[in-house]
């Protein structure tokens, strides 16, 4: 299975954000999707989430050799942050999310085993969500998207502001669920991405590339792509 992309364009008035994307994305691997604060990394999530509507091109997932246009039950989406209900308890969200899902989640397990799964402690699970962490937030959002087990999971920064534990956690938790789905991880740190992706694509000037990982542990490298990045926000800021 590929995540299809051919000539993405997406701009906003006068400004083009998304130059004619052109790019494939393959099963089982994690993508880090590396740029700076601004690059258009967001805008290319809602782009592919279809929560945005694009200026040009087609994106769709190919399949057995045939390709289909991706439908909202085929993606997860993961916010930076967090968007949880919060006058409910972490078992009331999650057994409404499952009753309202439950014709596309397959192998239907206990809600005491989703909680176990993410590292949820039992004392936790009947609290209201307005009382949760930001990091409990946060793999509560991904336990969701990860329960539908979509084709597609879109994760935007979601391990930024969290703590060294949690942020661990949820990179164990992307490892283990990565086979069978195309995973994109957007963020503008290259240590993250190096640790955690198996494949790195930078946008920049509102086009996809991929970099060599081994090249990311150089730094002459590194200050290339920091330049390049430089390079743009100086154009856009003109």
């Amino acid at each position: 299975m590929r995540l299809v992309i051919e000539g993405l364009i997406k701009n906003f008035d006068k400004k083009e954000v998304l130059r004619g994307i052109n790019f494939s994305f393959e099963e089982g691997k994690i993508y880090g999707l590396l740029g700076r604060n601004g690059a258009g990394k967001t805008t290319f999530f809602n782009c592919v989430n279809k929560d945005i509507p694009i200026n040009g091109g087609t994106i769709s997932y190919e399949e057995n050799g045939k390709k289909e246009l991706l439908q909202p039950d085929d993606i997860g989406y993961v916010l930076s942050v967090p968007t949880v209900p919060e006058f409910l308890t972490g078992r009331e969200f999650l057994k409404f999310y499952i009753e309202i899902n439950k014709k596309r989640i397959p192998d239907l397990k206990p809600i005491d085993e989703y909680f176990d799964y993410v590292g949820i402690l039992p004392e936790d699970r009947d609290k209201l969500l307005k009382d949760y962490s930001h990091g409990m937030k946060n793999k509560l959002q991904m336990l969701v998207n990860i329960i539908s087990n979509p084709k597609l999971l879109l994760l935007d920064e979601p391990l930024t502001s969290l703590d060294v534990v949690v942020a661990e956690e949820m990179k164990d938790l992307l490892r283990d669920v990565k086979p069978g789905k195309i995973t994109i991880f957007s963020t503008h740190i290259m240590d993250l991405a190096l640790d955690l992706c198996d494949e790195i694509v930078l946008l920049n000037h509102g086009e996809l590339e991929v970099v060599d990982k081994s090249n990311l542990n150089n730094n002459e490298f590194k200050e290339r792509i920091i330049a390049a990045l430089k390079e743009e926000e100086n154009v856009q800021d003109a």
